[in-house]
């Protein structure tokens, strides 16, 4: 049965840029987007199904219309015949999904591989690296359906040396994935940077990967909203779950405008996660805030000048690192860590280090106007990978989230493991991120904040003095 098309809800309240998860007790309902570049350029979002307005009987509700809610939308019908409802408190792909880099790179969570190694062992970090690289195939195949236009900048990944220090350590990184996972990285020269990819002043030297990516963050959202429609799937906006209990064999979902009764019910909130949403989520993810500013466009004169031959992804080797690139318009966009608490996210000054970052890169960019600012909450967990499971056997609830940052491309691919467990063909998923919950901040919750101050500063002398 096809959907009968509406408008795209219209926002009923306004932005509030002090919005904090930690004490919020939901994103709110029918809140204005964050004031995003992508949001800007991406013209009028394409139809939902408005809010709930009455009592419902589901087969699967999913929570949150980010990448990850709408692949899994996608992926239940597409590969298992299962329509299902996506539950969204204000506009689709209000949170991370429209606030991020648009940086899609062949990772997963924080840690690098042979940081893997030494958390699992040489075999499972074979069977993790499979898993993204497959993930990566997912995200270039999902991407070319008709549906989703988002201005795709392929050809790899470049993660750029800051510090001469830093440079061993990548070139054993690199020579790590060359021969221990078969994945063809190299390391590349400052010369080289500056030759075949971009003047960045900061640069001592790079290892590229192969893969990576440059997308359009809310074309790509708006794209999959419109493929998980047409597959059957309905997308309700401004419609904040309130309260979710388990009673009997089905899940009683309280939004505004109606209950939600659902068989099954899929968590995927990421950074946006209400504490008093469900006791198997409390305290699992630290949000993290993280800054963006996109630049005018540069003038010829200007791209020459920093030789802009590349549009792949830039990351620095920074611990609160630096991602970056030139968008397809013309623009420098750049990113990297904000404030600590939502209260504090106006704060200009995190605005004025993030733009300092950009002219230590590209010191001609000095006093250049910057067109957009925005910020949005990144989902950290406490081990630095993301999880994609189902906590309690004995209950249909499952969830996916917990990817540090790098949430772009292999959202798609959680949400359709997601899938998979909900239809029951999770049977074979046996890496950690399948087998275990996202690990619990237990008796240090209340201390959080205080220990990220710290590890900022710790964080900040790393990485620029010692």
């Amino acid at each position: 049965m096809e959907h009968q098309l509406t408008r795209p809800t219209a926002a009923a309240q306004p932005f509030d840029p002090a919005y904090d998860p930690v004490h919020a007790a939901n994103p709110g309902a029918g809140k204005n987007y964050a004031p995003t570049y992508w949001i800007a350029t991406a013209e009028t979002p394409p139809e939902d199904d408005g809010p709930v307005n009455h009592d419902i009987d589901v087969d699967v509700a999913i929570i949150g219309s980010g990448y990850t809610g709408l692949s899994c939308a996608i992926h239940l019908a597409r590969e298992h015949g299962i329509k299902a409802t996506v539950l969204e408190a204000n506009g689709v792909a209000w949170g991370c999904s429209t606030r991020n880099g648009g940086q899609a790179q062949i990772s997963a969570g924080r840690l690098k591989r042979s940081q893997w190694i030494e958390r699992w062992g040489v075999d499972v970090a074979k069977k993790m690296h499979k898993e993204v690289a497959e993930a990566f195939d997912l995200f270039r195949d999902l991407i070319k359906s008709p549906e989703i236009d988002c201005d795709p900048q392929d050809g790899g990944h470049l993660y750029i040396a800051h510090r001469d220090k830093v440079m061993p350590s990548l070139e054993k990184e690199s020579r790590l994935l060359n021969e221990v996972f078969g994945y063809a990285t190299r390391v590349v020269g400052r010369d080289e940077i500056h030759r075949d990819f971009v003047r960045d002043a900061e640069a001592k030297g790079a290892m590229y990967e192969p893969d990576g990516m440059g997308v359009h963050a809310a074309k790509l959202a708006f794209g999959y909203l419109k493929l998980a429609r047409r597959l059957g799937a309905k997308v309700h906006t401004a419609s904040p779950v309130l309260g979710c209990e388990h009673k009997g064999d089905a899940y009683l979902l309280r939004t505004p405008g109606g209950t939600v009764r659902a068989r099954a019910v899929c968590i995927a909130t990421a950074g946006y996660t209400s504490p008093g949403l469900h006791d198997l989520t409390k305290h699992r993810l630290m949000p993290i805030l993280s800054n963006s500013i996109v630049t005018r466009p540069l003038s010829s004169s200007e791209q020459d000048a920093l030789n802009f031959q590349t549009r792949i992804p830039l990351t620095d080797t920074r611990t609160l690192r630096h991602y970056y690139r030139m968008l397809p318009d013309g623009r420098v966009q750049i990113g990297s860590r904000s404030a600590i608490t939502g209260r504090d996210a106006v704060n200009s000054r995190h605005l004025d280090r993030l733009v300092e970052g950009l002219y230590r890169k590209f010191p001609i960019l000095r006093g250049i106007e910057v067109d957009y600012s925005w910020w949005g909450w990144v989902d950290v967990s406490h081990d630095m990978m993301p999880r994609v499971f189902r906590p309690d056997h004995n209950q249909q609830l499952f969830y996916a989230m917990g990817y540090g940052g790098n949430g772009v491309m292999y959202s798609a691919q959680a949400g359709r493991r997601m899938a998979q467990m909900v239809a029951g063909k999770g049977g074979a998923l046996d890496l950690p991120i399948f087998t275990s919950p996202l690990p619990s901040h237990g008796l240090l919750t209340p201390f959080r904040r205080l220990g990220q101050w710290g590890m900022y500063r710790w964080y900040y002398l790393k990485d620029e003095i010692l």
